[in-house]
């Protein structure tokens, strides 16, 4: 049993490449007259682009960006505060980065991000060669931090705000394919999930002016960006009423047609939806723009009423199914569906985890990411319920869990065998320089060899062949697909 759970889990590190144990690192940029700074972001994608924002900002503070952790000036490890394995990850990095500053007594240490939101000044306590700490909502403040950790002093910023979204700040692309791009469309989280710490870290909810939100997308694809995705904590909640008029409103469906009317050949991409903000209108804006992409990612947490109800997920097993079964009605049973599943969540019985298995049966996801439950201090959970699942029996369950999806996601996948998919390549495959990697429509990592292709093509590709995470092809040209047809 110890070594299927142990094989189930390295699987889920292998294919979970957005997790809260994923890790960004930065490009090089000229050095010339400049300090360096060197970013390591960990978490979800809101992570990765706040690190753009924070390199926009120190750039303007007359910092260069190095891949050179070991000498650089500065150095930022943006973070995450979402599951405890998270946060102990940043600390064993505290303790390699405090050997280069013992080498480089001038270096400065900053911890950004939820886990320094979550933890404020106790941090600097608890980590000595921590020289700042900065919320994600006080990140225009950075640069007078460093200038204040200059003088030896510690520099702290954690203040939450209910307006900042920096609109007005264009971020610093790093390590960037040059192809895809995240825009941050809105800020926080109002839906206090009981087991998640979100509303604590980055505060209430507030939604970008959506004009600033299509000049970023079409800068993107006036540069040769060809894919974009929308990011929020909550996306489609997002809401913006003109403080000049209050009754107009742009709701998320109405923001995602403008985004998608930018250009045919800009393929848009959300993330992440909450169940009761998926709504029919939202539905049928996808369908009708062929650029918007046939994928959602809608989190459910568990398949039982009561473990939903005091997660406090506001919504029912019989809700998110209509959802799904709404997704399936209008867009079809090819639309790509992800989803979010936590195993072993305080007083979840057997059967209530049964019914967490049926729900992936039902939905027939295309893949997940799925975790055992992992007490957070200070949230409602935390406060009110005993963390009472022993941890063999939630990794047992959490095996359970992956090994269902891993054979749902084959299945799905080999149902594509024989179809044309089209494909916007991203880059060279990582096993082969021989093959271009790309994905799909539905957000599938679809691996074709490279022929006169190049970085930024929309390829049709017949898919010959898959494994649960990856489908494997070889490009098609209009007549092929006319026989094919």
């Amino acid at each position: 049993m110890e070594n299927r759970i142990a094989q189930s889990l390295k699987i889920l590190t292998e294919t979970d490449k957005e997790a809260c144990e994923t890790v960004r690192l930065l490009e090089n940029e000229p050095i010339t007259n400049k300090k360096r700074l060197f970013i390591e972001s960990y978490g979800c994608q809101m992570n990765f682009a706040d690190s753009e924002i924070v390199a926009s900002v120190m750039r303007e503070a007359g910092f260069a960006t190095t891949s050179d952790a070991e000498n650089a000036d500065l150095v930022f490890l943006n973070t995450c505060a979402i599951r405890d394995n998270a946060e102990q990850r940043v600390r064993t990095r505290l303790k390699q980065l405090n050997v280069y500053k013992k080498k480089r007594p001038g270096m400065l240490i900053g911890v950004l991000g939820c886990m320094a939101e979550r933890l404020k000044a106790k941090l600097l306590e608890e980590e000595k060669m921590v020289d700042i700490v900065t919320g994600p909502d006080a990140y225009r403040d950075l640069p007078r931090l460093v200038e204040e950790a200059e003088t030896g002093q510690k520099g702290v910023n954690v203040f939450l705000s209910r307006e900042e979204t920096y609109a007005d700040i264009s971020p610093v692309r790093l390590n960037s394919n040059g192809i895809t791009a995240l825009i941050s469309i809105m800020r926080g989280c109002d839906n206090m999930c009981s087991f998640c710490v979100v509303p604590y870290t980055r505060g209430r909810e507030r939604s970008r002016d959506p004009e600033s939100i299509l000049k970023e997308a079409q800068d993107l694809f006036d540069n040769g960006y060809k894919e974009v995705t929308l990011l929020g904590q909550n996306v489609d909640s997002y809401k913006y009423a003109n403080p000049e008029n209050k009754n107009e409103i742009v709701s998320f469906a109405k923001l995602l047609e403008r985004v998608a009317l930018i250009s045919p050949e800009l393929r848009v991409r959300f993330s992440t939806s909450h169940p009761k903000d998926i709504t029919d209108e939202v539905l049928y804006t996808i369908k009708k723009y062929d650029n918007i992409c046939k994928y959602i990612h809608l989190p459910a947490q568990s398949g039982n009423t009561r473990v939903l109800e005091i997660m406090n997920r506001t919504y029912t097993r019989e809700w998110y199914l209509e959802r799904i079964d709404s997704i399936r009605r209008i867009l079809g049973d090819e639309c790509g569906i992800s989803h979010d599943m936590i195993a072993g969540f305080c007083t979840e019985t057997e059967e209530e985890h049964q019914d967490s298995l049926s729900l992936l049966e039902y939905v027939r996801f295309d893949f997940g990411y799925m975790f055992s439950y992992s007490e957070r201090p200070g949230t409602p959970a935390a406060k009110k319920f005993t963390d009472d699942i022993p941890a063999d029996i939630k990794q047992r369950r959490l095996a359970e869990i992956i090994e269902v999806q891993q054979r749902i996601s084959t299945e799905r996948n080999k149902k594509l065998i024989g179809t044309i998919q089209k494909v916007l390549v991203e880059g060279t495959s990582k096993r082969s320089d021989q093959d271009f990697s790309g994905r799909s429509d539905q957000n599938k990592v679809v691996i074709f060899p490279r022929e006169n292709f190049k970085k930024g093509d929309y390829v049709n590709v017949l898919i010959t062949d898959t494994t649960s995470a990856t489908l494997r092809g070889k490009a098609v040209v209009e007549e092929e697909i006319i026989q094919l047809a």
